[in-house]
């Protein structure tokens, strides 16, 4: 009974993984095929090539997707780094700190986090452009900010409320203030889940298509704009093998990171789960 019940969960794994996977991998073994064979059906790599790679960074048919990765890594990098700092603050306040209307903070920061975007693309639209923004990077991290910090807080919020708070206490009997018992005591326990936290808001921000193609231009648009109005060298012909390299230059460093770290992430998503 036992071992039906492991292969059962095996199995389901297996079959998770294969979903989740079989796109990418598609996407990688297209990237590495010469652009003559994109729709040949076989499984596995054939017909290998970097040429599509070299297309894919090439500035000769107008795209310049070493800039949009560049962009990309600003917008994310701001974004997150933000996030984070009001984030923690707010987050260890919420936990740690009681007051009138709580909870209900608590239920307005995640409505924030379900606002859709889309209901929103105009109004910022018209924003930027009547204060001169529009295509600069500000036009993009703020926005992405008001998305990211209701994930941000919300993910350390049970984390910081079921740290043991006798450190902080004991910390604060021996002279610390409040702000040195955070920075020294309470913020390197929270190590773990702001880690995650970050990794989790940097790939969020990275992601957003919807918003970077109404307020971005040319020099200041992300991957997945750059990566949207990807041409060749024949205009009536989508590149599909380029932008399959474009894509896997994007998405495998960032495979990596989570597979290097992926321990440190586990543990910061589960941290708050168990006294």
């Amino acid at each position: 009974m036992t071992a039906l019940r492991n292969s059962r969960v095996y199995v389901g794994a297996l079959i998770i993984l294969v979903w989740g996977l079989a796109p990418f991998y598609w996407m990688v073994v297209t990237a590495f095929r010469d652009a003559r064979y994109t729709f040949d059906t076989t499984p596995w790599p054939t017909h290998i090539t970097l040429d599509n790679f070299r297309q894919a960074l090439s500035t000769n048919a107008g795209n310049d997707f070493s800039r949009a990765v560049v962009n990309s890594l600003i917008v994310g990098g701001a974004t997150t780094a933000i996030a984070l700092l009001f984030g923690v603050l707010a987050a260890y306040a919420l936990a740690r700190s009681q007051f009138r209307f709580k909870y209900l903070v608590v239920g307005l920061i995640l409505g924030a986090s379900m606002f859709p975007v889309v209901a929103l693309a105009t109004p910022l639209y018209q924003l930027f452009n009547s204060i001169g923004w529009l295509g600069s990077y500000w036009a993009m991290i703020i926005p992405n900010i008001s998305f990211v910090l209701p994930l941000t807080i919300y993910t350390l919020v049970s984390f910081f409320r079921d740290l043991p708070w006798e450190l902080e206490e004991a910390a604060r009997m021996d002279g610390a203030s409040r702000a040195q018992a955070f920075r020294m005591i309470m913020l390197p326990l929270a190590a773990p889940a702001v880690f995650t936290t970050a990794i989790l808001a940097f790939i969020a921000t990275v992601n957003e298509f919807l918003l970077a193609s109404l307020l971005s231009n040319q020099r200041t648009e992300p991957v997945t704009v750059a990566i949207a109005r990807f041409s060749g060298a024949d205009p009536s012909v989508v590149p599909y093998a380029s932008i399959m390299a474009a894509g896997t230059i994007v998405v495998i460093p960032l495979v990596v990171l989570v597979l290097v770290f992926q321990r440190r992430i586990i543990s910061g998503l589960t941290a708050g789960g168990v006294k």
